[in-house]
């Protein structure tokens, strides 16, 4: 069964659907060239950063991620099933009726306009222009 192939722990977007939010401290604070903090001060908040950005990514995974899998398993499963079961059949009976439609209004129209067209074009192709 596909859906219980092997999962890639090292790249784990590569269709890279979530390149927006790849952030890091130097995407979110920057320090002006006229307006520098102590080196210390900058290297600590760097590390603050990126620590508690990591440590609460991961807590928050930890806590939430199975249910939201959860949740956007069961949702994709009823898209799927949508489209199989009601609107992919429903397009096919469409697109049938459609078909005939546009086979009705084809003959109505070589019908009843065909021969006024016709006529209309060999009337107007008797006019000659002569430029004086």
């Amino acid at each position: 069964m596909d859906s219980f192939r092997e999962v890639d722990l090292v790249n784990r977007d590569p269709n890279d659907l979530n390149s927006h939010v790849k952030v890091s401290f130097e995407d979110v604070i920057a320090e002006p060239d006229s307006s520098h903090s102590l080196d210390c001060v900058w290297t600590c908040s760097h590390s603050v950063f990126e620590c508690s950005k990591g440590c609460w990514y991961k807590f928050l995974t930890l806590c939430f991620s199975l249910p939201i899998s959860f949740f956007w398993g069961i949702e994709f499963a009823y898209i799927t099933f949508d489209h199989v079961w009601q609107f992919t059949p429903a397009l096919r009976v469409f697109s049938i009726h459609c078909g005939s439609a546009q086979k009705f209004f084809t003959v109505c129209l070589q019908c009843c306009l065909g021969p006024i067209c016709e006529t209309c074009g060999l009337f107007f192709s008797q006019i000659t222009v002569k430029n004086s």
